[in-house]
């Protein structure tokens, strides 16, 4: 893996001063002209953005920070036996950075990485799995990672869901779970932390969704008990109070009402107070909800268009901006959010950037 300069477009040169900045990192499909891991500076304020530095690494479609920002862990979702989890060395001041080394994951297209700082899961879509890789205490990954904790596939679509799929993890707030999405059987698989919290103990189901969901990504709330995912398939989301590794349904609503079948991400504001789900394939774009404050169930908001195939998208941690990484519009869109509202306005303040799939700001 080798440094490359920056191509991207929408971005002044990291030459200006500006206000609270954050650092984010922006992983891409290498399909097209990137070549890898992007970083940026973004003002929280203004919402512009500075580039700032690359490295080259096949098809980074996940990304993450560890929690002290020092390292970004991230998938190269390749279909076959070279699939593996790159580690980078961060630098925020300058948002450089340098790879350390990288390990195979033994389970095919990695799609999502999660961590708890002392071990790191990969969900590996097309090998049906999660591969589990122990941190050493500085946070370097040790040994390679061993598919395990296979998903099922048993599901009523006949196209989708005839292998085995598995999508994202979360770790609860509590550190004792992780939650699992199992796309092709239609379930969150739950898993007790041992208690070195460095290794998986399969803990059967935690919840169930309507047959052919497709569950593909899920988000905790802030005050942690309440659950949110974001089913492709079916493009529902469906809501469920959360306690002690206990998930309880209370609420389906529809996030795509065109049934494209192309749900993908869900995130909550900052403040708890607005969901967010985004939908692809057709009628692009990110639906808003809002959040009751004393059940979490969620109401309809709103609708923004966005460009072509909003695959993930990310919220500053002051609440003021979504950025939406548009795949195969080739760019990032910065849209100001109301924050009384929760409603979107597209800035125009563009990023263009070839196949954007993952944005992560460094803590």
């Amino acid at each position: 893996m080798i440094a490359l300069g920056l191509s991207a477009h929408g971005c002044r040169p990291a030459t200006e001063g500006m206000e609270s900045p954050l650092t984010m990192a922006v992983g891409t499909y290498t399909g097209g002209t990137s070549r890898g891991i992007y970083t940026f500076r973004f003002d929280q304020e203004s919402g512009e953005c500075l580039a700032l530095d690359s490295v080259e690494t096949p098809n980074p479609s996940f990304l993450i920070f560890s929690a002290d920002g020092r390292r970004v862990y991230s998938v190269n979702e390749m279909n076959d036996s070279t699939a593996a989890l790159s580690t980078f060395l961060f630098y925020k001041s300058s948002g450089k950075l340098k790879p350390e080394n990288t390990v195979l994951t033994h389970g095919a297209a990695p799609c999502h990485v999660s961590t708890n700082g002392r071990i790191v899961i990969t969900s590996n879509y097309i090998g049906g799995s999660l591969s589990a890789l122990p941190l050493h205490g500085d946070g370097e990954v040790k040994g390679h990672g061993l598919a395990q904790y296979f998903g099922e596939a048993h599901g009523v679509d006949s196209v989708r869901q005839i292998t085995p799929h598995v999508h994202c993890t979360a770790f609860s707030p509590d550190g004792r779970y992780l939650l699992a999405s199992d796309f092709s059987a239609d379930r969150i698989l739950r898993f007790r932390l041992t208690e070195g919290r460095d290794s998986l103990l399969a803990d059967g189901t935690a919840a169930e969704v309507e047959p052919g969901s497709g569950p593909r990504h899920l988000t905790f709330a802030p005050d942690g008990r309440h659950v949110y995912l974001i089913n492709e398939l079916s493009g529902m989301v469906t809501a469920f109070r959360y306690a002690d590794g206990q998930l309880e349904q209370t609420q389906s609503i529809v996030a795509d009402s065109l049934h494209a079948r192309g749900s993908a991400d869900i995130h909550l504001s900052p403040d708890g107070r607005f969901l967010y789900a985004s939908n692809r394939l057709k009628g692009d774009g990110i639906a808003i909800f809002t959040v009751d404050k004393k059940d979490g169930t969620l109401a309809p908001a709103g609708y923004q268009p966005t460009a072509a195939h909003p695959r993930n998208f990310a919220i500053t941690p002051n609440g003021k901006f979504l950025l939406a990484a548009c795949r195969d519009g080739n760019v990032i869109q910065v849209f100001r959010r109301g924050p009384q509202t929760g409603l979107l306005t597209n800035t125009q303040r563009d990023i263009r950037l070839s196949m954007p799939v993952c944005i992560q700001f460094a803590p």
